[in-house]
């Protein structure tokens, strides 16, 4: 927001300098980015009227200019700016005038001609980078003056730096309030006396969407002259704000969302096709072309204004070009209007471009003036387009369903205990009434009705933050916070989620943190998901839907890697992932229809160890990153069955289990994906559930055998394609109830044996195991209780469809 301090201090003018306002105004919560004056510092430039004005003999564009400035004596300038001619008032630098970058002006010569001096353009006097000519002042202006007293040059220029919820500091008024409020300095707003109507005629307006505009208020205005000019007042007043005057009507309407906060929008009445406007959503397969050239596809979620049943413009947003003001307009429709914010926020940026009037609706916009700003604006309209034959209608003001103001309390001991300061009731009290709030006080509790220009007033701390504010944030005491402290017992056999992270960095991965929403086709490359959560209101465009994986992201940032010479990645993450789940309630700390629960994944890229010497270099494979997996689940031993997943290489990629839960994946990289991202090899990738990992079991007690262990081989022959866990699984379930198998302390695999040759034809394969048993008794294993144990773990195997080898 950018507004001048001489606007401000026509409707409010407290007894503070530049410096010290703008210090207030950011103590207050209106954070002043910047202040500066209208033009740099010069020296020497005043009024001149051009008397004369000739070609130069010794050049084609160049003019000798006779220059009455003030002087006592007429000064010969040479210009070569093609608007300068006899009869006008410009900006004239004299002899010893010094210019922005230290450019000082000195008698010269120019192809043989003295000149005298220097006609500026206001680019070269540093106020815009208008350089079209030299500046031309109106006719009225004084001879001699200096152009800096004369043009308020000096008049401070502040940039506000506001949140989003102080909608209502989007205009000068809306500023000068506050200032009021801070300072106490009487307020004096715009008159808005109303206009009386001299005809009848009005152009029906039907509201059928209540939760698009609450209010839609209009006036028609006939026989105006478009093409008047727009007054030097208001269009140095748009300028200095950071807008480009366009003709008298555009700039009344740009000056009148300055001023007031107020964005309208102003038809061609010959221009509408139609006996009456309708406000309705929009719907699929309609298109309007807007005032910017584009023509946007809409869909219902999208506010239009129909002329008959066709869109006209997109509300409160943009106007339609086949509706739109020129300087031949002669028959005028305002529309001064209410639009609920979450009835237009969003649509920006799904548009790919914002407006002015949006940034100030989708905040919030006084709804109860709206018949009000219209009246100023209809004086405004007639004051400079007015001609003789200009008629004016009556207001026709349509209201469907205006925001309720609900009443705020405020606990004054609950105030002073979150500002941490005693701060007065009258103090109270005072901040209130110049902030233009409706309350009451009784019994300690302050019940304020906010007012329809403030959408931010909405619980008890925001009526705190306001006291605060007012009060004086400058004021309150430093003071630390003080809390009491406890040791707290931690659940031994649990861990926190920075235990896993530790775990994963000693491993040597790296943590990254990546957004939450991911581009579409992520879910369907990594999840095989075509029915993601979508976001209403993505933050860009390719970031349209939550996540559930975070294997993209990882793939993502390994991609980004790769193009910067990585040669080694080891990556992680911890987060959330986001999946539709009718059975979860609104509450604190979860979203009606959404579980998210916490995953934790990996990626690993490169070799499997850092260049050495001591061993060749090989890729990193499944069984590195499956150990990796392991060390994080440790003491708790995982389970791996073979699985297929729409991220992973369908033969080289498991689920991960804990008991009989699955609680992820790991595998490596599906070769489509890995093309997809140009990646010279595919990395190998897990995701888990993390609460799965956080559960450990405590250490148990078991006495060391006194007696040496004793180890036994066993090799069996199985169906080729039988996976190995099923006969871990066939012998624990055997222990369980064979007490033959009572000293059974380890049954590993420690061979793998396929025939080298026809090889495709082999239907089966050996598998080796060790066995170690050990006596829990006071005595010693004896050969009986080992064979048997022995035979226990071979029928288990059988059992299966395994065989003892031969």
């Amino acid at each position: 927001m950018i507004f001048t301090e001489e606007w401000l201090r026509q409707y409010v003018n407290p007894a503070l300098g530049t410096d010290e306002l703008a210090d207030a105004l950011t103590m207050a919560g209106l954070e002043v980015e910047e202040v500066r004056t209208i033009a740099p510092a010069f020296s020497g430039v005043v009024v001149g009227e051009v008397l004369s004005c000739r070609d130069h003999e010794n050049s084609d564009h160049l003019h000798v200019c006779e220059v009455n400035a003030g002087t006592g004596e007429t000064l010969q300038i040479v210009c070569g700016a093609p608007n300068v001619r006899a009869g006008i008032k410009v900006a004239c630098a004299t002899i010893g005038a010094v210019l922005p970058g230290d450019f000082r002006i000195k008698k010269s010569k120019l192809r043989g001609v003295v000149s005298m001096g220097m006609l500026c353009s206001t680019r070269e006097l540093g106020i815009n980078e208008d350089h079209n000519g030299i500046w031309i002042l109106p006719d009225d202006a004084p001879v001699g003056v200096d152009i800096r007293q004369y043009a308020r040059l000096d008049d401070a220029k502040i940039e506000l730096k506001l949140t989003p919820n102080r909608g209502d500091a989007l205009s000068v008024v809306g500023v000068a309030r506050d200032v009021h409020a801070i300072t106490g300095a009487p307020l004096t707003l715009p008159a808005m006396d109303p206009v009386a109507a001299t005809c009848s005629c009005t152009l029906p307006v039907d509201v059928q969407a209540p939760d698009l505009c609450g209010r839609f208020t209009s006036r028609i205005l006939r026989g105006l002259n478009a093409a008047a000019p727009t007054p030097d007042w208001m269009k140095a007043r748009l300028e200095r704000c950071g807008m480009r005057s366009i003709s008298a009507l555009v700039d009344i309407s740009s000056y009148v969302m300055l001023e007031l906060g107020r964005p309208t929008h102003f038809y061609d009445l010959k221009k509408i096709p139609a006996d009456r406007l309708t406000v309705r959503w929009a719907r699929e397969g309609e298109s309007v072309q807007l005032l910017n050239g584009e023509t946007v596809a809409l869909d219902p979620w999208y506010g239009v204004i129909c002329a008959g049943d066709e869109p006209e413009c997109l509300a409160g947003i943009m106007g339609g070009e086949s509706s739109s003001i020129s300087t031949e307009t002669t028959d005028l429709f305002i529309e001064s209007a209410f639009w609920f914010p979450k009835a237009i926020q969003g649509r920006c940026r799904k548009l790919n471009f914002s407006t002015d009037a949006a940034y100030r609706y989708e905040r919030g916009v006084d709804f109860a003036s709206t018949a009000e700003h219209l009246e100023y604006i209809t004086r405004l309209v007639l004051d400079i387009c007015g001609t003789p034959e200009t008629t004016v209608g009556p207001v026709a003001d349509v209201q469907t369903a205006l925001p309720t103001r609900a009443p705020v309390k405020m606990r004054v001991d609950r105030c002073r205990k979150v500002v941490g300061v005693e701060i007065p009731v009258e103090s109270m009290e005072t901040s209130f009434k110049r902030l233009g709030f409706d309350f009451t006080y009784d019994d300690g509790v302050f019940t304020v009705v906010p007012p329809s220009f403030r959408f931010d007033i909405e619980i008890e701390e925001d009526l705190i933050e306001e006291v605060a504010r007012l009060y004086g944030l400058e004021k309150l005491p430093d003071r630390p916070p003080l809390a009491r402290s406890a040791m707290k017992p931690s659940r031994e056999e649990r861990r926190d989620q920075h235990a896993l992270r530790r775990e994963m960095a000693e491993q040597g991965y790296q943590e990254l943190i990546n957004f939450s929403f991911v581009p579409e086709d992520w879910e369907r490359v990594f999840a095989g998901n075509d029915s993601p959560i979508r976001l209403l209101n993505p933050i860009a465009s390719q970031l349209s839907v939550m996540r559930t994986q975070l294997i993209g992201g990882l793939v993502d940032i390994l991609k980004y890697n790769l193009n910067r010479r990585a040669e080694r990645v080891r990556v992680f993450e911890l987060g959330r992932v986001f999946f539709p789940d009718p059975s979860i309630e609104e509450g604190p700390w979860t979203v009606k229809g959404v579980r998210q629960p916490q995953h934790i994944a990996g990626l690993a890229y490169g070799d499997a160890d850092d260049k050495q010497w001591g061993k060749p270099a090989r890729r990193v494979d499944f069984y590195d990153v499956k150990g990796d997996l392991e060390r994080l689940a440790a003491p708790m031993k995982l389970r791996f069955v073979k699985e297929a997943f729409p991220a992973l290489h369908p033969g080289r990629s498991a689920a991960v289990y804990l008991g009989s839960k699955r609680i992820g994946f790991i595998g490596e990289l599906h070769p489509k994906a890995a093309q997809a991202y140009e990646l010279p090899h595919a990395p190998v990738v897990f995701e888990v559930e993390v609460p799965a990992l956080l559960d450990r079991p405590l250490p148990n007690y078991v006495p060391v055998s006194k007696f040496q262990s004793v180890t036994r081989d066993l090799a069996v022959v199985v169906p080729a394609e039988m996976e190995v866990e099923k006969l871990f699984d066939a012998v624990a379930a055997a222990k369980k109830k064979d007490l033959r198998l009572a000293p059974l302390a380890n049954f590993k695999l420690f061979d793998l044996y396929r025939p080298q040759d026809a090889v495709d034809t082999v239907a089966e394969k050996s598998l080796a195991f060790a066995i170690e048993l050990s006596s829990r008794i006071e005595e010693a294993l004896t050969d009986e209780q080992a064979d048997g144990a022995v035979r226990a773990i071979l029928e288990a195997l059988e059992g299966v469809g395994a065989h003892l080898r031969a």
